[in-house]
Formats: structure tokens, sequence, C-alpha cells
């Protein structure tokens, strides 16, 4: 199966590394809008067309499946976007919540969904949550993460500071959905931050939901190619694609 992924920038590949340790995929073309980075603070009439941009280049490849790497598109075009294509697109809130409900059992357990502010203002991760009967929810915009790991700053003074402005008031999380692909190159000091809380991100929900919805099966004889594009800097993209990829 050959599969596309979308992102705003460099954050699907962390759902990328989801998919190269799963083995599911035999080539996988990757896309950053890099220029334009980040959707999240973008309205939603922007993020649709800056998307159906994107889904054009797509279709230059004969492509099995679309998945859609940035929370900010799944809140806001994924409608269009599977109105625009003849194959199966995949967005990462509708997973995300599939995971929460096959891993966490307790519906009083208190859940903490970080994203942009788009994905965030879109209420779906909360309006999914309380669907599926989960109570104790809390939803906080961090948009600052995002800049901080596009510049690759994963750790250290600046990134500490900014996680005490957003969880000062935050107490006794036990989940943390980290609601934007670029979360998981800090999902350790996230959930250090915040006394060892379990995290769920977007890369293992997709695979996991790949498995189930599409009964795709894994294949360890995969060494999946994967071709990397960009918008701006394609140089930087698989320079920390290759640090974090390990490829």
């Amino acid at each position: 199966m050959k599969a596309g992924v979308f992102d705003s920038g460099i954050g699907g590949l962390t759902v990328v590394k989801s998919l190269l340790k799963a083995k599911l995929l035999e080539e996988i073309i990757y896309y950053g809008d890099t220029a334009r980075v980040p959707y999240g603070t973008k309205d939603k009439s922007t993020i649709i067309s800056y998307s159906l941009e994107a889904l054009e280049f797509f279709k230059n490849f004969d492509l099995d499946i679309l998945i859609i790497a940035c929370n900010s598109v799944s809140a806001y075009a994924l409608n269009e976007i599977r109105e625009n294509i003849d194959i199966p697109v995949v967005g990462v809130i509708e997973s995300g919540i599939m995971a929460v409900e096959n891993s966490i059992s307790t519906k009083d357990s208190n859940i903490l969904v970080l994203g942009t502010k788009a994905t965030i203002s879109s209420n779906l991760y909360n309006n999914g949550l309380l669907k599926n009967g989960f109570k104790n929810i809390t939803s906080i915009a961090t948009p600052l993460f995002v800049p901080l790991v596009e510049e690759g700053i994963f750790e250290g003074a600046i990134l500490d500071e900014t996680m005490k402005l957003y969880f000062k008031d935050i107490q006794n999380i036990d989940v943390v959905i980290l609601g934007c692909t670029h979360f998981p190159l800090i999902e350790n000091k996230i959930s250090k931050y915040l006394n060892s809380a379990k995290t769920i991100h977007s890369g293992d929900a997709i695979v996991k939901f790949l498995l189930q919805e599409y009964d795709l099966k894994i294949n360890n004889n995969y060494d999946t190619k994967i071709t990397f594009f960009a918008t701006s800097s394609p140089d930087s993209l698989k320079e920390v694609a290759h640090k974090w990829l390990n490829i």
C-alpha cells in the first residue's frame, strides 16, 4: 500500500515514525507545507484552502490512502478533502479519540487535551470524548510549542518556561492527548512536567486505527520507501527526518 502523509510542517514525522515501526506500508510520500506553518493560527477558510492546494500535489502520485497528520486540517478540512479525492482519507482526531476509548477504562479519568488554537476551538476532541462517556476534560491551546519544535528546541529553559506558562493551573492529570503532531517530539518533557501522566499521540493512534478500520496487515518484510517534499527548506525537513526517524 502506498500512502500520502500531509502536515503543515515537520510534526507529521511523528506519525511517519509510528507507521515505519508498524511496517504497514510499502511506500510513503510525505509533504510538509513548511512555508506556511503553523496552520493552527489560521482561520477555517484558509486552512481549507491550503489543504486543497496540498491535495493537488498528492494527485501527482498513485496513492491508496491519504493520512492527514495535522490536527488543524483534520478539524476543519477533512470533509472537503474527502469530497475531492477518490481514495480513503484518514484524520488524526477520530483516531485519537478511538485510542483514548481503547486504552482508558475509567470514564472519570482527568483528561487534558493539548492542541493549536484552531484544533481546540473546533471542540472536536472535547465533543468526541464526551460522546464516549468521558466526563473530566480540560482543553487548552498551546500554540507556542509548534514553533519551538520547528526550531528544534526539544528541551531547555525556553521549553520549560513555556510549559510553566501553559500548565501553571493544571493539576491531577491522568491522560494527556497530544492533539498536534508536533507535540510527540516533546512528549517526554510534557509527561514529566505533568507528573508522569499517560500520553496519547497521533502516530500510534493512526496505526491502531488503520489496523482496526482498514484491515491492514503488518508485514515485517517491508522496508518502507519514503520520499520527502516541502514547500520551503526541504533540506531542513529531511535533516530532522533523518535524525528523528533514524534513516
